[in-house]
């Protein structure tokens, strides 16, 4: 009979990091508990952590900047500060990131803490990093915002690649379709990443700011529903999609019909996955107050509503365990974990519920989904 495996770490949900000896892999390693970090896996089939919301090696919590491998069952502290951002004690601000020379490495910089952050691996197995909230220094005090900064780990050292070093910035959309130096994301969070097939990284929405001067339609929260293609080999941005402001309707046209005028509705913290034949799928997230329960497929330039509902706050429809059937549905949620198997279906995990009535603001879910293309 199957079951599921704890391979290492402890079920206390308060634990303090245990980093070691930087650059070296031990039994008694482990990252603290945290949330909001990015991940990746490596061309080696490394898993990678960095930074998120938890506890550092004293207990404390907070943003975190440190960058974790998971090899050979162990985990080694790569870089980064074992300490969560804080006032230090001279009044500089420990965990502001350190930029450094934009496109050239250096063993002091660093992107500092930060949360809910885009990540990409490349082809040649770097890490790349975008945006997120963090923290920059700004002199004796730390300034906490959203980010546009791209940064790209290789061979132990980070190089800031693009974007800006300060806290919430303007996006520069240039041309529909056109790379140019200029272009950049604007400042944001909790946005959608993918890699596709030729090696492009994409990005969609999050929660942050577009074009200049958008001022969110009054709102105080700005969500965005634009689409990003970055080209490594050109380090340049391409606005591919989606309005250049916050905010913005969605169009869900016809279930099941790809056609150019289909767009999600904007959000952030999505579930994504990316099938066998390299289309890209996005499930849920929310929409800056309330989560969604529907499910996109991107493929050759267009949008296609699958399934689910237009409207937030949406129960789901189990009917019975492990049989499948057109009218099951998980429910609204956000920050659930997504992974495709060998035979290219997409698994769905966990997630939360947030502010929906009926549930309260912090209601987590265990349920685990497969959706079939």
């Amino acid at each position: 009979m199957g079951g599921l495996n704890q391979a290492i770490g402890s079920g206390n949900p308060l634990l303090a990091g245990v980093y070691g000896t930087i650059g070296v892999p031990a039994s008694g390693n482990q990252p603290g508990a945290r949330d909001s970090a990015t991940c990746w896996t490596d061309s080696r089939g490394n898993f990678w952590v960095y930074g998120g919301q938890g506890f550092d090696s004293t207990g404390a919590v907070g943003q975190l900047g440190d960058l974790w491998r998971y090899s050979n069952n162990e985990w080694t502290w790569v870089s980064g500060s074992n300490i969560a951002a804080q006032t230090g004690i001279t009044g500089a601000w420990q965990g502001a990131a350190i930029y450094g020379t934009k496109g050239i490495a250096a063993a002091s910089n660093t992107p500092g803490v930060r949360q809910w952050a885009s990540g990409w691996t490349d082809p040649s197995g770097n890490l790349w990093l975008f945006g997120g909230l963090g923290v920059i220094a700004n002199g004796t005090y730390g300034e906490i915002g959203t980010l546009d900064d791209l940064w790209r780990y290789s061979n132990g050292k980070w190089t800031w690649m693009a974007g800006s070093n300060q806290i919430d910035q303007y996006g520069v959309y240039g041309t529909l379709g056109t790379a140019a130096p200029g272009n950049t994301p604007g400042s944001r969070s909790g946005a959608a990443a993918w890699i596709d097939a030729s090696g492009s990284f994409w990005l969609f929405g999050g929660l942050g700011v577009g074009t200049s001067g958008d001022n969110c339609g009054g709102s105080p929260v700005c969500v965005l529903n634009d689409l990003w293609e970055f080209s490594p080999s050109l380090n340049e941005w391409i606005w591919a999609g989606g309005p250049d402001l916050s905010n913005q309707p969605g169009a869900f046209g016809t279930q099941g019909v790809a056609v150019p005028e289909n767009l999600p509705p904007p959000r952030e913290e999505a579930t994504t996955w990316i099938d066998s034949q390299g289309n890209f799928w996005l499930f849920g997230g929310d929409d800056g107050a309330y989560p969604y329960n529907d499910l996109w497929r991107y493929s050759q330039g267009e949008w296609t509503w699958e399934s689910g509902s237009k409207q937030v706050c949406q129960a789901g429809i189990y009917g019975g365990v492990a049989m499948p059937s057109s009218v099951n549905i998980p429910g609204a949620r956000i920050g659930a974990v997504g992974w495709t198997d060998k035979s290219g279906n997409l698994w769905l995990f966990g997630g939360g519920i947030l502010d929906c009535p009926g549930y309260s603001s912090t209601t987590k879910l265990n349920d685990l989904w497969e959706y079939q293309p």
